[in-house]
């Protein structure tokens, strides 16, 4: 049984469309994460290694968003096989608020610490 005290319907509406934004953001970063190609000629050096830097960050924010995609499936999963809100540790349900704010949590307030 998923959580008492959550309205199922709004969280699976809220994890899908972060999902979507994900998907939006990974899709128009796509070129910054692109190999920076050596060419002297018109890049110099330090605007070159501007440039590796700009792709670092880029594939550095892209990983971020794929392990929160996974999250995201990972909790849509919960809410599919009906134990969506209870905590991993002790398996006692997480707050509702704490829920509602962040449906990506695994644990209540009191195995979090």
């Amino acid at each position: 049984m998923n959580h008492p005290e959550v309205d199922i319907v709004v969280i699976r509406e809220k994890l899908l469309a972060l999902d979507a934004t994900l998907r939006e953001e990974s899709a128009s970063s796509e070129e910054s994460r692109d190999t920076v190609m050596l060419d002297q000629t018109s890049v110099g050096r330090l605007s070159r290694m501007d440039a590796m830097q700009g792709q670092a960050m880029a594939k550095a924010g892209e990983q971020r968003r794929q392990l929160k995609l996974k999250q995201i499936a990972a909790a849509l999963q919960r809410i599919e096989s009906e134990s969506f809100g209870e905590c991993i540790e002790c398996g006692e349900w997480i707050g509702a608020k704490r829920l509602t704010w962040g449906p990506l949590v695994l644990k209540c307030i009191e195995c979090a610490d």
